[in-house]
């Protein structure tokens, strides 16, 4: 009956409901695959990689989340970064929760003196089997650095995994004004990642960038997580459950659920709805600066003609903790109408 009426048909309707059906086609199996990957493909064993993992950027927000999520999947540690108190705040942490993880600690601060932070990396890794690198720190030269670093012994090894941090800045929307040098070294880590995975791809070495949009965390000024911004911890184990797979992802569904609704748009509209964005944290910062410094006058003028050198001391110092405070407070403030 069917065939019937499309013989009926003309030549140009057919062809038109034939791509109808294949377009149909291509759209369900992109559905299907999305619910598969996101939902029900089994994550790969993290220790068939090797023994250690190197995390930099390892004692705040997702790197933090990172750590504790590859103790938690029997991994020893390398952790990397700059607050030597930080540091090993986080390691005890680790250790008081998965007793049986070693750890390794490595203080350097990947945006001052690259080479002396690599020696002490290359110190810290000499011997071990470190299976997956996480870098989450610095995003141009600390980046190739660490993974110039750590990538021989992975290929002496012939396995190994590598995760680069992107940002939805410079890959899921099409531009970032105002933040153009941020989203062009997050654009660097994404072709970084996409040619060290075409080179090293037949020689057991995943390389991998993740994309993630938005997270709770303090970098971000956001305390509270929600459905479509997650906790550092939700964003890690939803991570590493796509380590060693597509070699650009967004591992949060939700958040690669926006990914979809902005591809559906056009480039003029999103990047006029992000200009204006832009340009409106650029105006608050503005005006909460002006008020910052008029309570930096107001308290620098602060009376004490009338009190003795003793009192006069103590109230100049109390006048000064109450405008480093504000400022602090000031700059809570702006973090949080950065965001909208």
């Amino acid at each position: 009956m069917v065939l019937e009426t499309l013989k009926s048909q003309p030549l140009w309707l057919n062809f038109l409901f034939v791509l109808g059906i294949l377009s149909l086609l291509k759209t369900s199996a992109s559905v299907l695959k999305w619910v598969y990957v996101n939902f029900f493909r089994p994550a790969k064993n993290l220790k068939k990689r090797g023994s250690w993992a190197l995390v930099t950027g390892s004692t705040d927000g997702i790197g933090k989340a990172f750590a504790f999520e590859l103790a938690k999947k029997g991994l020893n540690l390398i952790l990397v970064g700059r607050n030597p108190s930080k540091l090993s705040g986080v390691s005890s942490e680790i250790k008081s929760k998965f007793e049986k993880t070693q750890i390794k600690q490595v203080v350097f601060d990947l945006s001052r003196d690259i080479s002396e932070g690599i020696k002490k990396i290359t110190e810290a890794i000499e011997g071990l089997d470190v299976g997956i690198l996480i870098n989450n720190a610095v995003n141009v030269e600390g980046t190739t650095k660490v993974t110039q670093a750590v990538l021989p012994g992975m290929v002496k090894r012939k396995r190994g995994a590598i995760v680069n941090i992107g940002s939805g800045a410079a890959i899921v929307i099409p531009s970032d004004p105002l933040y153009a040098v941020y989203a062009a070294t997050k654009a660097y880590v994404d072709q970084f990642s996409r040619c060290l995975y075409v080179e090293y791809k037949n020689s057991g070495i995943d390389v991998q960038c993740q994309v993630p949009l938005y997270v709770a965390t303090k970098m971000a000024s956001i305390r509270r997580s929600s459905f479509f911004v997650p906790s550092a911890t939700g964003y890690a184990k939803a991570g590493l459950r796509w380590l060693g797979y597509e070699p650009l992802c967004t591992p949060y569904w939700p958040h690669s659920v926006i990914w979809g609704l902005l591809y559906s748009l056009t480039e003029f509209a999103i990047d006029g709805w992000r200009y204006n964005f832009c340009l409106k944290i650029r105006d608050s910062s503005r005006i909460l600066g002006r008020k910052s410094n008029m309570i930096l006058f107001c308290f620098s003028s602060f009376p004490c003609s009338v009190m003795d050198d003793k009192h006069e001391k103590r109230v100049s110092t109390l006048s000064t903790c109450f405008c480093i405070l504000m400022s602090i407070n000031l700059r809570k403030s702006l973090y949080r109408v950065r965001l909208g």
